[in-house]
């Protein structure tokens, strides 16, 4: 049976001189996945994607494909096509000609050719733009050129780094869902490097967080959100972030800047200082409930975006309602104690005791 593009790392290591990119990284990607390397700007995933690639080889590890060893295979060996940032189209040629050069490159038959170039581009939507060059296309246009150039040879692995961050956002919005649809009509593995949350939150199966050329984190978007493994973690993903507000925590009394909370579990009796964590969507308006200052508002149409002080700890708000609020203005919030998350001091979760 051929696995159709699974992709494994085994102790990847990579080094640009004495900076450590990739600190011996373990990773096995299903055939089929769509699966997104999520991290800051220089946590690695952009070197990981191009030692998929051929385009570096890694210091130290194994790179398998569909389970055979190509971690020295030239690029052109992998059967994998990429897909840039910057496009990376030749402006002397046509639409047509870029999108074919892959299959000149093997000496595909002319016709042959022709009739894949044409199939290419009426997937992404650009056949009426065969003839014309890279520099009379819009931004838009030339991102599903070169998603055309990429997919003509059908290749079982379909990598893309940063597709769309030159994009504007609703093009961007727009190509993020062709994508995906792409991917399932080719029943293709993908691999997808961003440092946009909202990217791989809505395209993945599953995701792999990158920090500092480590892998902190991998899990289907659901699991990632909802139990972020770290307080580092936890402040990356989410737009705002989450909230993390040190506090201490005695059995299952947890109180953050004199307020108190009571959770469903604990960790005994003896005093521990920890963070709380909660997701902006996670706080409500509540009369009964703790006293906090709105500092700013932020209307977002459909929601308001607050930033808040409970007592001295800043606090972001995302309230799901159209209102108005005054520069410091008292409001009263409610935290749903099933709704937080607690961390170490020193960045691990917490996992409550049940009561």
């Amino acid at each position: 049976m051929s696995l159709n593009g699974a992709v494994s790392l085994a102790s990847v290591g990579k080094r640009f001189g004495n900076y450590v990119a990739l600190h011996k990284i373990d990773l096995d990607i299903r055939p089929g996945e769509f699966f997104s390397l999520l991290g800051p700007s220089g946590s690695g995933k952009t070197t990981t994607l191009r030692i998929i690639a051929g385009l570096e080889t890694p210091d130290t590890g194994q790179v398998s494909i569909d389970g055979r060893d190509v971690t020295h295979l030239a690029p052109g060996d992998r059967d994998a096509a990429m897909v840039f940032q910057s496009y990376a189209l030749y402006p002397h040629m046509t639409v047509a000609e870029n999108i074919g050069f892959p299959l000149r490159m093997i000496k595909t038959p002319r016709a042959d050719i022709e009739r894949q170039v044409r199939q290419a581009a009426e997937r992404v939507r650009i056949a009426h733009l065969l003839h014309r060059r890279p520099g009379q296309l819009s931004g838009g246009q030339q991102q599903r050129c070169a998603l055309a150039r990429a997919i003509v040879r059908s290749p079982r692995l379909f990598l893309l780094d940063e597709p769309l961050s030159n994009l504007d956002a609703k093009l961007r919005a727009e190509t993020r869902a062709e994508i995906k649809l792409l991917q399932r009509k080719l029943d293709v593995t993908a691999i997808y490097v961003t440092h946009d949350q909202e990217e791989a939150m809505t395209l993945s199966d599953r995701m792999a967080i990158f920090i500092e050329g480590r892998i902190v984190q991998l899990g289907t978007p659901e699991e990632v959100f909802g139990r972020p493994v770290s307080s580092t973690v936890a402040d990356f993903l989410g737009n705002p972030p989450m909230n993390l507000l040190p506090g201490m925590l005695v059995g299952n009394r947890l109180t953050v800047e004199g307020q108190t909370l009571h959770l469903a579990g604990g960790v005994g009796n003896d005093p521990r200082p920890v963070l709380m964590g909660v997701r902006p969507g996670d706080i409500t308006l509540d009369p009964n409930g703790w006293p906090a200052t709105v500092v700013l508002a932020e209307l977002l149409g459909e929601s308001v975006i607050a930033d808040l002080l409970l007592g001295q700890a800043p606090l972001k708000a995302r309230f799901n309602q159209m209102r108005r609020f005054a520069e410091n203005e008292p409001v009263r919030i409610g935290i749903d104690p099933a709704r937080v998350h607690l961390f170490d001091p020193t960045g691990p979760r917490i996992d409550l005791k049940q009561n």
